[in-house]
This record gives C-alpha cells, structure tokens and sequence, in this order.
C-alpha cells in the first residue's frame, strides 16, 4: 500500500481511482463498512482505491485545545486499511490555510486534479471544506460536473456496546475512557490499542517480582479509565499475555498516570527503548490503595491470575 503525505506526494501519472475521506480514527466496524465498499467498487472499475484523511485532526486547528483522544495513530490506521485492501492512504496536513479551503476548492484540488476520482464513497453525514459546508448532496453535484460517481454507505451499525448506541469514534472513545474495553471491542472489531516507547519508571514492579514496561504513549492517546485489565503486550513481533496497570500508583503516592504492562509468566525481558503495543482484553478492576504492601502483593498475584485466565480463554475462543 502507497502512503503520501501532502498532495504534491501523489505521482504524477496517477490515473483514475475510488476515494473515501474522513478522519477513521480507530478504523471501527462502521469505517470498515465504508472502507471494504470502496475497495470492492474500485476493483470493479479496475482502478486503485485511496483513502484521504487528516493529520492533525480537523477540530484541533477549527478549535484549538479540542483535539479529541486519539483510537489509532496514522500509522496504525494504515496498517488497518492495508488489511482491507486499499492501495493508498494521502495524508493531509490539516492547517488553518487548508481550514479555508471550500468544498467546491477542495473538489477541484484534491479529488479532481490529484485523485482523478471515478467514484467517491462516503458515509451519509459526511461534511467537508469551509466550515463544513459540502455535504453528499454537494458531493453528488459536483459529480456530475466532474465525471464521478458518489456512493453514500451507512455505517452505523450498532450492538450490545453502549447500550445499543449506533457504533462510531465518539462513543469508542466514551466506552475507553469509562474502563469498558470490552465495549470499545466490539465497536473496533479488535482490541483497544495504547502504543510507546518503553521507558524507565520507579522500578517498584521489579522489586516486588512484576517488572512491568512502562509506556510513555504518544499524544493524544485515548487511554482506559485507571484499573487493572488483562491483555496483550505486543514486542519484538510477540504477543504476550499481559496484566495492564492505567493509573497513578496510589499505593506509592503516584501522581503521574502511567501505562504499565507486566508480560505473564515471562522472565529476563529488556524492552526499554523499544517502541511496543499494549491491547485491552478485559477490566479486571479498579485501582486501589491497600492497607499494607503484604495486602498488594496478594491481589496482584491475584490479578495477574485473573489476567492468565481471561487471556487463555480469550485465545481459546479465537482458536476454536
């Protein structure tokens, strides 16, 4: 797959193609819906599909201070839309000059003159360009100006998460931040992910016998409520069943919140320095400061029990 950053990254000879815009954060079950259809329409056309999206996020340059938790960094976006089978992903630096830019501009600049659109699909509340003026409807017009099809696909399906809420970013990133990563699953199709840089911490896992990886996550990540979660602690190509620790270590009079993650089970890991992926499985409970550090090491024995438990059944599951 072809990653561009800008517009002046698309080849030159690059002919038609089927387009879909949006920000994606977290590339959910609904996106995959939109996502999946302009793949298939582009191999019927016989042309390569593209994925447009933002960088940063539109509502940290329309509002400044708003920018919303992030589900997946771009990165990780790609690789998802990889899995999907699209040919090219143009990443667009959102700026205040790019803001301005109305939705009959944008159009021309990106879809007609660098994309060559053939076809464009989108969700049925789309909005794009100047103060979000260009809606489908608008889409479709310029269409027939400009030769391309435009193909609206509901992406709101919906599930036992949040209460029957049809599925979308926003109430992924409610259900994440409420400690419901079970939830948040659903909606995404996979685990929740936190990603970083393994970096040096207090120390005190490995001095009580569960030397944990510390990870410093990247900007904007959206992370669970404080707690304890079982999941998966992804490095050096391996994924390791995981007892997760999100909080600010009350036990030691923590004020900063950390991500911590104790790979079960394993002895002898270096992993400072790497870049790592933290998925949540499941909440095992709520953070806690006990009475004495005999009653810690007891339930933390319990919890990483707990966590091997829901791992093994998780992989079971998957397996059967």
């Amino acid at each position: 797959m072809q990653r561009w950053r800008g517009l002046e990254d698309i080849p030159q000879d690059w002919g038609r193609s089927v387009v879909t815009i949006g920000s994606y954060d977290g590339v959910h079950r609904g996106h995959q819906l939109i996502i999946r259809h302009a793949v298939e329409r582009a191999r019927e056309l016989g042309v390569p599909s593209v994925v447009v999206t933002f960088d940063p996020h539109p509502s940290e340059v329309v509002r400044p201070g708003s920018h919303p938790p992030l589900l997946a960094p771009h990165h990780r976006r790609c690789e998802l839309m990889a899995e999907l089978g699209v040919d090219a992903v143009l990443i667009l630096p959102f700026t205040a000059e790019f803001s301005k830019l109305s939705a009959a501009d944008f159009v021309v600049k990106v879809l007609v003159d660098k994309l060559h659109a053939k076809a464009v699909v989108e969700g049925p509340n789309f909005r794009f360009g100047h103060r979000a003026a260009g809606d489908v409807a608008f889409l479709a017009e310029q269409g027939e100006t400009y030769d391309f099809e435009v193909e609206v696909v509901d992406l709101y399906v919906s599930g036992e998460a949040g209460g029957g809420e049809p599925f979308s970013s926003t109430l992924t990133r409610r259900l994440v931040a409420e400690g419901d990563v079970a939830g948040a699953a659903e909606i995404l199709g996979r685990p929740h992910r936190v990603e970083g840089i393994v970096v040096r911490g207090a120390q005190r896992g490995r001095e009580l016998g569960f030397p944990t990886a510390n990870v410093e996550t990247l900007p904007h990540t959206a992370i669970p409520a404080d707690g304890v979660y079982a999941g998966w602690l992804h490095a050096q190509g391996e994924a390791m069943p995981a007892a997760i620790s999100v909080g600010t270590n009350p036990q030691f009079d923590g004020t900063e919140r950390t991500v911590e993650a104790y790979a079960i089970d394993r002895e002898g890991l270096d992993l400072y320095g790497l870049h790592v992926a933290v998925d949540f499985l499941a909440y095992v409970r709520g953070q806690a400061r006990f009475e004495t550090l005999d009653a810690l090491l007891e339930q933390m024995a319990k919890d990483v029990q707990r966590c091997r438990e829901l791992v093994a059944a998780a992989e079971d599951a998957e397996s059967a």
